[in-house]
Parts: C-alpha cells; structure tokens; sequence
C-alpha cells in the first residue's frame, strides 16, 4: 500500500522558517515528480513546487521561487524548505507524487495526481 506522510507544519510568526518533509512508501518514486502542493482556507488546491529525482530537476511556483526550496535526497522523501513566511503562505500543505517531470507536474491537472498525502497544516501569523 503506498502512503505519503507529510510532518513538518506548525504556527510561526511572519519572516520564520519551517522545513516540510513527505516520507513515501509502499513502491520506488525514482520515476515520479514529487511536489508540494496548498490549499488555504476557501481557496482551491494550488502548486507550490516539485522535483524530478531521475531528471534532477525542480519548478516553482512563482508565489514561492527564491523563498522556498525543493529538495529530495533520495527516491522516496522530499522536503520543502520554506523561508520567509507571511501571512499568505498560510494553508494545508499536501504531498503529492506523478509520474511526470517537475515542470510537467506544475500544470497536471489536480485530479491526474497518482498519489497524496494527507497535509500538514502551515499558520504563519503577522
């Protein structure tokens, strides 16, 4: 059975850090793109970033690029290093996996994810 578990949430203030990670098991991810995907309150599910392990590859939404950071350090676990949080950052932070690359990944429809997590909740307070 393959699960994704996401840890890493919390409350901070604006301006602090928080680092995500998404444990996956259950099969081999060496062909998936892992992403990280949101959902703040009443909004919709959005992308915020993924990586490619066989390609070596990430993409970003530009909400986050140059204050978050994807990483994965082996097939199965990503992480998202998230720096200079406000309050807009605020949401469920959900992993999901595709067989896709990473900047194919960004624009897959959210239904066309193979998998999901369950989320972790992010409150960044101002």
């Amino acid at each position: 059975q393959v699960q994704l578990v996401e840890s890493g949430g919390g409350l901070v203030q604006a301006g602090a850090s928080l680092r995500l990670s998404c444990a996956a098991s259950g099969r081999t991810f060496s062909s998936y793109a892992m992403g990280w995907f949101r959902q703040a309150p009443g909004k919709g599910r959005e992308f915020v970033a993924a990586a490619s392990w066989s390609f070596g590859t990430t993409y970003y939404a530009d909400s986050v690029k140059g204050r978050f950071t994807i990483s994965r350090d082996n097939a199965n676990t990503v992480y998202l290093q998230m720096n200079s949080l406000n309050p807009e950052d605020t949401a469920v932070y959900y992993c999901a996996a595709v067989r896709s690359t990473a900047q194919a990944m960004s624009v897959t429809p959210i239904r066309d994810m193979t998998y999901w997590g369950k989320g972790t909740l992010v409150t960044v307070s101002s």
